[in-house]
């Protein structure tokens, strides 16, 4: 029944940009911190200030939203702006001037029965005190009365009898008093004035008038200059890539009124069967609950509960019995769940995109801010601020603080977790990320990037040794605990099912299928342990990556073996057995240019093995420095773990030792 359940355009934004992968984390001065604190502090204190006419400027800008859709129908039967947004101002003030006059009627009818009510509470009250636990409850508190009162006789002291007092003598002769006759005095009102009257009548609806009218005058205003607001907002925002930003605009304006329209459209449906459900229980006034029980519905997750609270209290004040009371509250009991679980989700999604945490947060900073109101308007005004910040650059911190995407990428995710090396909460994560991604794309999106953030401060030299044994334990152990997943489609991806949950595909990388399926037969030569032989280079992230390379070249079928640095050393690489190689892949991961040990590592490798090729796995390498750089001396080349694999398969496919399969012709034979 708490459960709220709303869907501005969250996930499965489509324009939705990445955040990047931030590394560098510069100290922020004060200065520079305390502008914005101060810019804010600036912009609450005006707001809450100027409240008397921020409040209608934000409800005008919300009902643009609503009425937008309607202005664009209204002109598609070319109808000019002027009218169609007269038309539907007109209409909106018809309904709210409505369904005002219907509450006001409604709340003096409900305060004519109130004498009625109370009568019906004070015998049931009477009852609830003559039953089996009214009486439990008398016995209990007269304990504590008992116990109370003998605390205070014990502590109080015994009282001293008082001193009688001196007899004085009375005067000998007493002065008869004097009667004195009332004097009546009669005050006579001065009749007000006709002017007084309306004054006195009219006051308590003038601040909702004014406020009605200032709602108005700028939802109009709003509505005629609309193309004239976003170009504004626009260069506020001061995007570079205008055309981008107009259509990320343009794409989140028409999001947040399909999603206001559907929230009025669905709040409206369950206000009215609430009222036709209590109207069939004989709950009284029961458009007034349902008019109140549609408005609550837009407070976040107090809603639910504040919206029963009306029909039940009057269904207790109603009937002595208190079967009218039980059957509203199952009213609300399966309405609100069905509504908010099953309905709200088939018609605009799983999320406002706002954090749980926020949205309580908001509610409470806008109900102190604007009061009541704030507080129905604090969930669409947040969505608003959220969407803004997913489409505007310098405004992202908006989505940072308010929105329900994680803060951290999963590549920044793993990296911080590798780096504290905990183990377990390395491989929680890949777990979570293997539910939507294949083994091979989760080694190449999110563990690999990984270590390109590790490898990059391991070049600044802010990586202690402590924290780089860590990293090399921690890898090893994930690496250990994957090897026996398979490198397959996963189940979303065989079912055909969407994966818009997925925390890597939010991030517009992770692909549920294998990069490469592997090959249909692999000859003997190429499937024997050792046949690819996965040398790794001398950084102390080399190591985890070329486990990587031959866990994944296993699951194909290929047999690799890993062979640290150490071992290729020039004193150790004679005692090198090749065996049955037929092929050398070498790995480095490094920043700033390739290192010069990696060509003399392929010369030993070729003089060793003068008739294996050698393929040389440059990854993560500033591809700017590899252009402008040095090349490795190697028969093939690969800037990826994919693009390792890939050259690895066709190579092992391009084997002439290879046989082929049934019905296929020979290599160098026609087809």
């Amino acid at each position: 029944m708490v459960s709220r359940h709303t869907g501005v355009p969250g996930r499965d934004d489509p324009l939705v940009r990445p955040r990047p992968t931030r590394v560098a984390a510069a100290e922020t001065p004060r200065a520079a911190l305390a502008s914005p604190l101060l810019v804010g502090a600036i912009l609450v204190a005006g707001l809450y200030f100027g409240r008397e006419i921020f409040i209608p400027i934000a409800i005008a800008l919300l009902l643009s939203f609503v009425l937008g859709p309607l202005v664009n129908a209204l002109r598609r039967f070319r109808l000019p702006r002027l009218v169609a947004v007269g038309l539907a101002v007109l209409m909106t003030l018809g309904i709210v001037g409505a369904l005002a006059t219907l509450i006001g009627i409604q709340v003096a009818d409900l305060a004519g029965d109130v004498p009625r009510y109370r009568a019906t509470i004070e015998r049931k009250l009477e009852s609830l005190r003559t039953s089996p636990a009214g009486r439990l409850t008398d016995y209990v508190a007269n304990i504590g009365r008992v116990i109370h009162n003998a605390g205070n006789t014990e502590a109080q002291p015994t009282p001293e009898p008082a001193p009688k007092p001196e007899t004085k003598a009375k005067p000998a002769a007493d002065a008869a008093p004097v009667e004195r006759k009332p004097m009546l005095v009669e005050m006579a009102a001065t009749p007000p004035s006709p002017l007084e009257t309306a004054s006195t009548l009219l006051s308590p609806a003038l601040q909702p008038l004014a406020t009605a009218g200032i709602v108005f005058v700028v939802l109009l205003f709003v509505l005629m200059q609309r193309e004239d607001l976003r170009d504004r907002l626009i260069r506020l925002a001061g995007s570079k890539d205008l055309h981008r930003t107009t259509v990320a605009m343009d794409d989140a304006a028409r999001r947040l009124s399909r999603y206001f329209v559907a929230q009025l459209a669905l709040n409206t449906a369950f206000g009215v069967v609430i009222g036709v459900g209590l109207y069939l229980i004989g709950v009284p006034n029961p458009v007034l609950c349902g008019i109140v029980s549609a408005l609550m519905r837009f407070v976040p997750y107090l809603g639910a509960f504040l919206s029963a609270l009306l029909p039940m209290l009057l269904a207790a004040a109603i009937e002595p019995g208190w079967n009218m009371t039980i059957a509203t509250a199952i009213l609300f009991l399966i309405l609100e769940p069905l509504t908010g679980q099953v309905i709200e989700p088939m018609l605009y999604g799983q999320s406002t995109g706002l954090s749980p945490t926020a949205v309580l947060v908001s509610a409470l900073f806008w109900t102190w801010l604007w009061g009541p109101v704030g507080l129905l308007l604090s969930t669409p005004l947040t969505a608003c601020l959220v969407v803004l910040g997913r489409h505007a650059e310098h405004l992202e911190f908006l989505d940072v603080l308010f929105g329900d995407r994680p803060a951290l990428t999963p590549v920044q995710n793993f990296y911080q977790r590798i780096l504290a090396g905990d183990s377990e909460e390395v491989l929680g994560h890949a777990e979570l990320i293997l539910q939507h991604c294949s083994l091979s794309s989760y080694y190449e999106d999110v563990v690999l990037k990984g270590l390109e953030l590790a490898a990059r401060d391991a070049a600044r030299g802010v990586l202690t040794p402590t924290q780089k044994s860590a990293m090399r334990s921690t890898l090893s152990e994930l690496i250990d605990d994957l090897a026996d997943r398979s490198d397959g489609p996963t189940d979303a991806a065989r079912k055909g099912t969407p994966t818009a949950a997925d925390p890597c595909e939010a991030q517009g990388s992770c692909s549920p299928h294998p990069a490469h399926a592997g090959p249909d037969d692999v000859a003997d030569g190429w499937s024997r342990e050792g046949a690819v032989l996965c040398v790794s280079g001398r950084g102390f992230l080399d190591p985890a990556a070329v486990a990587i390379l031959a866990q994944i070249l296993a699951k194909r079928g290929i047999g690799a073996r890993t062979l640290p640095f150490a071992e290729t050393a020039s004193a150790r690489i004679a005692r090198l057995d090749p065996g049955a190689v037929r092929l050398t892949c070498v790995v480095s991961i490094s920043h700033g240019g390739e290192p010069q040990h990696l060509n003399r590592l392929v010369e030993r490798l070729k003089r060793h093995m003068p008739a294996v090729p050698v393929l040389a796995g440059l990854w993560l390498a500033d591809e700017g420095e590899r252009r402008t750089g040095f090349t490795v001396n190697a028969d093939i080349t690969a800037g990826s773990l994919h693009d390792a694999i890939e050259r690895v398969l066709a190579a092992a496919e391009a084997d002439p030792a290879r046989s082929p399969a049934p019905g296929t012709p020979a290599m160098g034979q026609g087809a």
